[in-house]
């Protein structure tokens, strides 16, 4: 708000201010200088004789030319005007005798002056607001100017829609990614009914487009202020974006499929060398254990040598079998699920459930293994970190997604921190392993309160899924 000395100081500047270097100015003063004179003459003439001008001539006519000069040039000329009428009625005023009717000539010249001030500051809030408003409708225009400039040198397609969803306005980027008769079509049916109910909305759809021009856009609705429901949408072009990512998919699948690859090799390499070599030590030792004529001491001796040969057969199978379960390849997910919770119980006594809906059946082979993996995960981190006593896994069949869920009464943790620190990466492998066959993860956890994994993938994976595609058995 304008401080009272500031907004007197504003109207001082303007009334000290004259247009001195107008000649209408000073004509509009020469005729104040004819009233005051004529008036002077008469009243010289006149005084104590009746006649046509009694009381002099009006001083009230000095309101002519000061509403001219408040209509000419606002404030400072009425202001101006009044005060050089002052100036020349004084030497009427200082006639003896009262002959230049002093107190009348006051009160006129007075009510002249509530005439130039509120007249010409009328004016002047007139004149100010009128620049005002042509100073904004000029920047207006620039803005439009430059938006319009900015509109068709982008190289970005864009499209203005009304309403209704009909398009009226494209710049040269979206003619060519387009089409030259953009214009007059509906969002609709140009970029699909999703996109056009997200430019109502004024949100981005889910999707990308893929345009005829081959090249990819991420929709950017924006409503705009200037019209009625008018919505311009801008086409992000992703094409590199996208190209990029589908490159790092592909490379993490790699990764994957590699990696399974190996497991696979490992766990055959396990099974068909240590594993028997181990087997074979076990029975041979069993057979010098029994042999007659053997020291007990010696006897003793070969069968605790037998015993752990036998305990490192059993953890070289374990390790095969993490290496890649044969159940799963043989009899499926369920299964494979099944005996992998046997083991968790039989080797932490974490108690276990395993809970299934829907049809069972066999589902693609990287899926199956995908989700085998996400579940391993998860139950190896509830086993290492979670201090639970209780472990369910719930495997629904809802085609064609497969939902999979593993949680527990552990301590739980904060999903966020750990994410940031590193501290449960496995989350992480567990993330990229459901988006690279298609699906997503959520991992849900309260400290004190459990945690609990979810991940949704499809029934059939596609090309970018990796992670072993036979069904050959490894161990």
């Amino acid at each position: 708000m304008t401080s009272l000395p500031a907004e007197t100081g504003r109207l001082l500047r303007r009334v000290l201010r004259p247009p001195l270097g107008d000649a209408s100015f000073w004509a509009v003063q020469a005729t104040v200088v004819a009233l005051a004179g004529l008036h002077l003459l008469v009243d010289l003439e006149t005084s104590g004789q009746r006649g046509a001008f009694p009381g002099g001539i009006p001083v009230t006519l000095l309101v002519i030319p000061v509403a001219f000069a408040a209509v000419r040039y606002g404030l400072a000329g009425s202001a101006a005007t009044w005060v050089w009428a002052i100036l020349l009625w004084l030497p009427d005023l200082l006639l003896p005798d009262d002959r230049g009717h002093v107190g009348t000539d006051l009160i006129d010249l007075a009510l002249v002056g509530v005439v130039a001030f509120f007249l010409g500051q009328r004016i002047e809030a007139e004149r100010i607001a009128r620049a005002r408003e042509e100073q904004a409708t000029a920047e207006r225009l620039d803005a439009e100017r430059g938006y319009r400039e900015l509109f068709e040198a982008n190289r970005a397609p864009i499209v203005v829609a009304d309403r209704r969803g009909t398009i009226q306005r494209a710049n040269h980027a979206a003619l060519v990614a387009l089409g030259p008769r953009v214009i007059g079509t509906e969002v609709q049916d140009l970029l699909g009914g999703e996109v056009a109910a997200a430019a109502r909305a004024d949100r981005p759809p889910a999707r990308v487009l893929h345009l005829p021009d081959g090249r990819d856009y991420r929709v950017r609705p924006i409503r705009l202020s200037g019209g009625p429901g008018s919505t311009q949408v801008v086409l992000e072009d992703v094409t590199e974006e996208r190209a990029e990512g589908r490159r790092a998919t592909r490379t993490a699948a790699l990764v994957v499929a590699t990696e399974e690859e190996q497991r696979r090799r490992l766990a055959r390499e396990l099974h068909d060398e240590p594993l028997q070599l181990f087997v074979h030590l076990a029975r041979r030792l069993e057979v010098l254990g029994e042999a007659g004529g053997v020291p007990p001491a010696v006897a003793d001796g070969l069968r605790q040598a037998r015993a752990q040969a036998i305990d490192a057969a059993g953890r070289l199978r374990n390790l095969a079998r993490d290496l890649r379960p044969p159940a799963l390849d043989r009899l499926g997910l369920v299964p494979a699920l099944s005996s992998l919770l046997a083991d968790v119980e039989e080797e932490s006594g974490l108690s276990t459930a395993l809970e299934t809906s829907g049809t069972p059946a066999r589902l693609a082979p990287n899926i199956e293994l995908g989700a085998f993996r996400i579940v391993q995960e998860a139950v190896r981190n509830t086993v290492r970190h979670a201090r639970a006593a209780h472990l369910s896994v719930t495997v629904a069949a809802e085609p064609p997604w497969l939902r999979l869920t593993v949680a527990d009464d552990g301590q739980g943790f904060h999903v966020d921190e750990s994410s940031e620190d590193g501290s449960h990466f496995g989350l992480v492998g567990m993330t990229e392993r459901a988006r690279l066959l298609g699906g997503k993860l959520d991992a849900r956890s309260v400290p004190g309160e459990g945690t609990v994994v979810a991940a949704v993938l499809p029934f059939h994976g596609g090309p970018d899924a990796g992670g072993g595609g036979d069904r050959t058995g490894a161990a």
